[in-house]
């Protein structure tokens, strides 16, 4: 995979070295904002990327590029993704996927009627936890509950309590905590239980009209899927799933996800005691899971993006779109929530 990479705020960073020891990526052109220049070139040194551009344009029709990764703020996901889709370039888009269902689905269109590959780079998704949870659901009997959180105080939430607003607090940035947070617990959900039956948000709404935290709860049949995220506020990260005969627990920021605790209640064992509170306490088999070490939590996504393209794996492709998109019809229903 030829890559441009557009952006250079700390998403970038991160993606840069992320893909560091990936050889089937060779990222040729980064594009700075002219502001960014000097970080641009920054970057292109520290990661021998040999062309820096200040012009998108003239990236995608100079640059020796086939797939650009677009790391930008969310409001612009949609208009630069569409403008690289139309050089024939496949795109990788970082979360959230674009503003509005509607986006994402001209998006997805475009680049099938192109004949292109569009992917969003949601780290959940790439990550051997996952494919562990979906392997053992069937274990856990009956589904009676799904709980995520992730909450963390963001860095520039206290410029915000201050009266400056970052683009991750405005919303004409496309910018709150459901978006920049909870977009991935609903992967989860949604990942593992399909499209809801009904959704609705609850936020907490700042000054300026963002959610700066929130919980969602999405309706499915016999259960609900509780998720909350937060970005004034700190708490312990978790993704727990539970079911009439055990439960699974993710601890840690769900967008690492490193690792996975799956209960099962043993039912060749008989006989039954009781907690001091009167509660059954059933015997288990408890088995802890531990995915392989990566160079970072974004080296997989990058790998299995290369993986797909360089075999041009449209099936699984597919998979990973129809998820994007019904997340993104989640994301604008809850939306209408976020009221000033």
């Amino acid at each position: 995979m030829k890559l441009g990479v557009i952006g250079t705020g700390k998403i970038v960073v991160d993606a840069l070295y992320a893909m560091e020891p990936l050889e089937e990526i060779k990222c040729n052109a980064i594009f700075a904002r002219p502001h960014s220049r000097i970080k641009g070139e920054e970057l292109s040194n520290k990661y021998s990327i040999p062309e820096v551009y200040t012009d998108y344009d003239e990236l995608l029709d100079k640059a020796d590029v086939d797939t650009v990764y677009i790391g930008l703020i969310n409001s612009v996901h949609y208009e630069y993704a569409k403008r690289a889709l139309e050089k024939d370039k496949n795109v990788i888009l970082e979360k959230p996927f674009a503003g509005t269902y509607e986006e994402a689905k001209e998006l997805v269109l475009l680049a099938k009627a192109r004949d292109l590959f569009i992917f969003e780079a949601i780290t959940v998704l790439h990550n051997d936890v996952i494919e562990k949870m979906r392997e053992n659901l069937p274990k856990l009997g009956r589904i009676r509950m799904m709980m995520a959180n992730y909450s963390q105080y963001s860095s520039r939430y206290d410029r915000y309590l201050a009266g400056e607003v970052d683009h991750s607090f405005d919303p004409d940035y496309l910018g709150g905590a459901l978006r920049d947070i909870n977009v991935y617990n609903i992967h989860y959900a949604v990942s593992l239980f399909g499209t809801p039956k009904a959704t609705h948000y609850y936020p907490n709404v700042g000054f300026n009209g963002i959610d700066i935290s929130g919980t969602m709860i999405m309706e499915y049949e016999g259960f609900s899927a509780v998720c909350t995220g937060a970005k004034d506020s700190d708490s312990p990260g978790f993704v727990i799933v539970q079911g009439e005969k055990g439960y699974m627990r993710i601890e840690g920021k769900p967008n690492v996800a490193s690792n996975l605790t799956i209960v099962i209640t043993d039912e060749t064992k008989t006989g039954i005691e009781r907690d001091a509170a009167g509660a059954v306490i059933r015997p288990v088999i408890t088995e802890e899971f531990v995915p392989d070490q990566v160079h970072h939590r974004m080296t997989r996504e990058f790998s299995d993006f290369a993986r797909m393209i360089g075999e041009k794996d449209k099936d699984v492709a597919e998979r990973y779109v129809e998820e994007t998109l019904e997340v993104m019809k989640i994301v604008d229903i809850a939306s209408k929530y976020v009221k000033p």
